[in-house]
């Protein structure tokens, strides 16, 4: 083979080797290029706080407006002009006393004539009996006889009563805080005359949550203060609590205390209301913010080694933005108080803050 034959097979094989290395390097580049990217293990930021012991106090405070014992309107039970009222604004008056007179010389004149007209139909009455027994007069007659005299008698007890609701009674004890009408005025049955108040004992009506109200007892005493007596703790009883909450949670419980002869308290007067519950003492504490799941089924995340790790603890008493830990962690391990949506439990954190 002479040597214009060999140049061109060498060329020819020089370019293939060069397209073949230019293939294959491209290759490697498309392989690395759709390789799946590394992801390298993040930490998450998170904000913790330490656990740790504190004296609680239990003490229960609520503020709440007093309310009397009883109260009722004054009101007149038949119609008539008024002849005379009884009472003044800030009377003491009683129970069944007579506080207002309503004019019944109309009544009074209508029983006379009513009892005229009542002894007419009795004899009447008495005479057609006999004869009836006798066969003399018709069953007819004797009905129409008694009739006339059950009617009398009706008519007579309708105006006794009428005449004696013209004396208006007091419906409770207590003192008169209004007075609405004055001798001489018109008045139709349920008219209102006055209003009574009885504040020989108070209420006052409070809210407490879900919790609080299954923790307390009717029967439970509590302490009472007022800025109107300053220092002053006045005694009282829990005398109702609620079977029915409302959509928050919260229960109606009512407060009775006796009005006391040397700090008289008023209607509408604004209190405290301490309820001394049980417990209190140290306690072992963690941020609300901690649970992760609620109060139904508490779980916190605790960090170990600057990893989450998922806890199932035991709550007790909650404490405005504290919940006690009863079992489940140990005193000094820090909770996790933010970031928890962003980790599971061994998910690698990195403390942002530490509250002590």
């Amino acid at each position: 083979m002479n040597k214009k034959s060999i140049i061109p097979i060498i060329v020819v094989l020089v370019l293939a080797g060069l397209i073949g290395w230019r293939l294959a390097s491209n290759k490697k580049k498309i392989d690395d290029k759709n390789k799946p990217a590394v992801v390298k293990d993040i930490a998450i930021p998170v904000t913790t706080a330490t656990v740790k012991r504190e004296m609680v106090n239990s003490e229960l405070t609520k503020t709440g407006t007093l309310t009397p014992n009883k109260e009722a309107d004054i009101t007149a039970a038949t119609a008539g002009k008024l002849l005379s009222i009884n009472f003044n604004l800030g009377s003491y008056v009683g129970q069944g006393g007579t506080v207002a007179t309503v004019d019944s010389r109309q009544q009074s004149l209508n029983l006379q004539q009513a009892k005229v007209t009542k002894a007419k139909y009795d004899k009447d009455f008495e005479r057609y009996k006999t004869l009836y027994e006798g066969e003399a007069a018709t069953e007819m007659n004797f009905q129409d006889a008694k009739l006339q005299r059950d009617n009398a008698s009706n008519q007579i007890e309708l105006l006794n009563k009428q005449i004696a609701d013209a004396s208006v009674k007091a419906p409770i004890s207590g003192q008169v805080v209004s007075k609405l009408k004055e001798p001489g005025e018109y008045v139709s049955p349920g008219t209102a005359l006055g209003h009574i108040v009885d504040i020989s004992v108070l209420k006052a009506n409070v809210m407490v949550n879900e919790k609080d109200a299954y923790n307390l007892k009717v029967g439970d005493k509590v302490t009472i203060m007022t800025d109107i007596y300053p220092g002053v703790a006045l005694s009282g009883s829990i005398s109702f609590i609620s079977n029915q909450g409302d959509a928050t949670h919260s229960y109606p419980v009512e407060i009775t205390l006796s009005n006391s002869k040397s700090y008289p308290l008023k209607a509408g007067t604004t209190v405290t209301v301490n309820f001394n519950k049980k417990g209190g003492g140290m306690m072992m504490l963690i941020p609300r913010t901690a649970l992760t799941q609620g109060m139904k089924a508490p779980k916190v995340f605790v960090v170990e080694n600057g990893i989450a790790r998922l806890k199932d603890i035991v709550i007790g008493m909650e404490m405005g933005n504290s919940v006690e830990v009863v079992s489940g962690i140990e005193e000094g391990a820090q909770v996790i108080t933010s970031g928890q949506l962003n980790i599971k439990d061994g998910s690698k954190i990195n403390l942002v803050n530490i509250q002590n």
